[in-house]
C-alpha cells in the first residue's frame, strides 16, 4: 500500500543536513506534544508552533475515566510537561486554536481565525472524535462522551451517591466510567448491544471474567440489547430506552461506542485517507512535507503485516519518536509491539500485541483468583497477543515473546510451576 508513494530512502539525511525549517503540529494531545518535545531533545534548532483546539496544554488522557472521575487526579497532575516547558524550549504552543485548511501546495494552514502559518514540515496529530448516536434524545442535555478533560469534568458532576449513570457501549471506557461510578456511590448499567462486553477488542476469556468483576460490585448489565432513544425529562436525560421498548432510568448517560479518526483536514490536503489517515512506519502521508501521528492514523503494523488504526499512547509516543527522528536525520527506531492497559477497581490490566493469525489460546494462572493470563499463539506456536490481568510478568515475557517471533512451548506456557524466564529458555 505504500511503496507507490514512499518518499525516498535517503530523506532522513537530506533532512537531517538542515534542522532549521519551520515545523507546526496541529494537535497538541499526547503524539503532538511529545513530538515537539523530541525534535528538541534530537536538536532541531527551527520554529516549532504546537496548535491545540482545547484551552489547556498536551495532557493524559488515560487517567479522565479513572483518577480524574474519582477527584484523584488534577489539571496538574495530568500535565505531560510543565507549561513554562514550552518557553523555555522554544516552542510556541498556541492554545483554543484551531485549523480550518491546509494549503500543500504553499507550504501553509489557515487557522480558523483567517491567519495563515508557514510551514516546511507539517505534522497532524488530530486524534480522533467519540462517534455519536444518531437517535432521538442524543443531544439531550446529560447524553456524555469522553474524550476531553472537559467531557471528564461533566461526567464528574453528574456522578456520587443516589445518582444513576447508564453507559452506552461495553468497551475499556465504557468500563472504566462504570468503575469509577461505582467507587464514587453511583448505580451504573452497561448496555451493549454484542452478547458479551469487550467483544470487539479481547477474547471471551477476559470478557467473561470483567462481567462477573463488575457485576460482584453491583454493576448491571444489558447484553444482545440495542438503544433506540433517550428519554427526556425538563429537557435533560431521565432514561434509555432499549430496542425492547423498556426505559432504564438515569440520571446521566455516557456513550462509548468506539471513535472516528479526525482526517478531514488530511483529505482536505489531498492525503490519502482510509478510516484514518494513512501513513507508512515513520508516519509519512501521501502528500510530501506533510506527517501524521497518534490516534488519527491508519498504519503499518508490526508484526503483523497488515495495516490499522491504534488509539493508544505508547502507539503516540513511539509515531512522534518516528516522525521526529526522522526530520532530525537520526535513524529509524526499531519497530515496538502495539500494547494497551486499563485499570478497573483494583485490576491492571495489560495488553500486547493483536490476536492476528492466532489459532489457540493458552490460560496461565487462575481467572479466579484475579491474577491470570491469556497467550494467543498462531500456528507455529508464536505469540501473536498476550491478555494479562495483575499478572506483570506474564505482560512483559508476552512481550519480548512477540518482538523475538520464536515459538514457545504451550505445555510450558500453562504451567504455573515453570517460571516465565524458563518459558523463554
Amino acid at each position: 500500500m505504500f511503496g507507490a508513494w514512499r518518499e525516498p530512502a535517503t530523506v532522513a539525511d537530506q533532512l537531517g543536513q538542515d534542522m532549521t525549517g519551520r515545523v507546526v503540529i496541529v494537535g497538541a494531545g499526547h503524539a503532538g506534544g511529545t513530538a515537539a518535545a523530541l525534535l528538541r531533545q534530537y536538536g532541531w534548532t527551527g520554529p516549532i508552533t504546537l496548535l491545540g483546539d482545547e484551552p489547556i496544554a498536551p495532557y493524559q488522557r488515560p487517567p479522565l475515566s479513572k483518577a480524574w472521575l474519582k477527584g484523584e487526579a488534577d489539571a496538574d497532575s495530568l500535565a505531560l510537561r510543565p507549561l513554562n516547558f514550552y518557553g523555555e524550549h522554544d516552542i510556541t504552543l498556541r492554545l483554543s486554536t484551531g485549523v480550518s485548511l491546509i494549503h500543500p501546495a504553499s507550504h501553509a494552514v489557515e487557522l480558523a481565525s483567517g491567519e495563515r502559518l508557514d510551514y516546511d514540515h507539517l505534522i497532524l496529530a488530530v486524534g480522533a472524535a467519540a462517534r455519536r448516536l444518531t437517535i432521538p434524545g442524543a443531544d439531550l442535555k446529560g447524553v456524555l462522551e469522553l474524550r476531553t478533560a472537559a467531557d471528564a469534568e461533566l461526567l464528574k458532576t453528574a456522578l456520587g451517591p443516589g445518582r444513576r449513570l447508564a453507559v452506552i457501549g461495553g468497551g475499556y471506557v465504557g468500563l472504566e466510567a462504570a468503575a469509577s461510578a461505582r467507587a464514587l456511590g453511583a448505580e451504573a448499567v452497561v448496555i451493549e448491544r454484542e452478547p458479551r462486553v469487550l467483544a470487539r477488542v479481547a477474547c471471551e476469556t477476559l470478557s467473561s471474567f470483567f462481567q462477573t468483576y463488575h457485576r460482584d460490585r453491583g454493576v448491571v448489565f444489558e447484553l444482545n440489547a440495542g438503544v433506540e432513544a433517550f428519554v427526556a425529562r425538563d429537557g435533560a436525560v431521565s432514561g434509555v430506552q432499549l430496542s425492547d421498548g423498556r426505559v432504564l432510568p438515569c440520571d446521566a448517560a455516557l456513550v462509548g461506542v468506539g471513535a472516528i479518526a479526525h482526517e478531514s483536514l488530511a483529505r482536505q490536503a489531498g492525503c490519502a485517507c482510509e478510516h484514518g489517515v494513512i501513513v507508512d512506519a515513520q508516519g509519512r502521508t501521501s502528500v510530501s512535507g506533510i506527517y501524521a501521528i497518534g490516534d488519527c492514523t491508519r498504519r503499518p503494523l508490526w508484526p503483523y503485516g497488515v495495516e490499522g488504526r491504534l488509539e493508544s499512547v505508547p502507539n503516540a509516543l513511539e509515531q512522534a519518536k518516528q516522525v521526529a527522528a526522522l526530520l532530525c536525520g537520526k535513524p529509524a527506531p526499531p519497530p515496538e509491539t502495539p500494547w494497551f492497559w486499563s485499570d478497573q477497581y483494583d485490576l491492571k490490566l495489560q495488553i500486547a500485541g493483536l490476536p492476528h493469525h492466532a489459532v489457540r489460546q493458552i490460560v496461565r494462572g487462575d481467572p479466579h483468583a484475579a491474577k491470570f493470563a491469556v497467550f494467543h499463539l498462531d500456528a507455529e506456536n508464536r505469540v501473536q497477543a498476550v491478555e494479562a490481568i495483575n499478572a506483570p510478568a506474564e505482560f512483559m515475557a508476552g512481550r519480548q515473546f512477540i518482538g523475538s517471533r520464536k515459538p514457545v512451548a504451550p505445555e510450558k506456557l500453562r504451567d504455573m510451576s515453570i517460571s516465565m524466564k524458563e518459558v523463554a529458555a
